[in-house]
């Protein structure tokens, strides 16, 4: 992670967005259900979808997930008709003690803009946003911005999106906001 950080890119270096794919993984004893929804975009409407079972090879060691996850993440989007151009991750990007989430792991891999799009807090600190939809404030650690705390709705709990790889904080930010309309 220490010697891969150096290769994330943290300015916008990407085309047109028609696809967008959202990436998840879970668990069911030492089987890993990876999960990739690709949707049209603006219409977020479902493209392409996959859910692959492989084999559980690395133990859970908190701010090592990748190297959990990567593998089965991998499998799924092999098995992908459809190849998104933008990539949401469950998990985090640069918001990560070593500055190399889950979502930094997989862009680097796949040479694709992510963004880690989180539902708890791993690194960092922040104040709460207003209460409306769009709100946010900057995560932070020892003065550096690594993400930020994001209302996607009015009046329910922030997500936690950081830079995966060749995008911006602020296009995160906008494009995790785009990708929840209603939900």
């Amino acid at each position: 992670q220490n010697e891969l950080r150096s290769q994330v890119i943290q300015t916008d270096r990407f085309g047109t967005i028609n696809t967008v794919a959202g990436v998840d993984i879970g668990f069911k004893k030492d089987i890993a259900l990876a999960s990739v929804v690709v949707l049209s975009f603006p219409e977020l409407q479902v493209v392409d979808s996959v859910v692959t079972e492989s084999p559980v090879r690395f133990p859970y060691i908190p701010g090592f997930l990748s190297f959990r996850e990567i593998p089965p993440l991998l499998t799924a989007f092999t098995a992908l008709q459809t190849e998104p151009d933008l990539v949401i991750v469950d998990g985090q990007g640069i918001a990560h003690p070593r500055r190399f989430g889950l979502a930094s792991h997989l862009g680097l891999i796949l040479d694709k803009p992510t963004i880690g799009c989180a539902k708890s807090r791993l690194w960092g600190r922040y104040e709460e946003p207003d209460s409306e939809q769009g709100a946010y404030t900057y995560l932070t650690d020892k003065g550096e911005v690594i993400g930020a705390a994001v209302r996607t709705r009015a009046n329910v709990r922030v997500v936690y999106v950081s830079i995966g790889h060749r995008i911006s904080l602020d296009s995160a930010r906008v494009w995790v906001l785009a990708c929840c309309q209603g939900y």
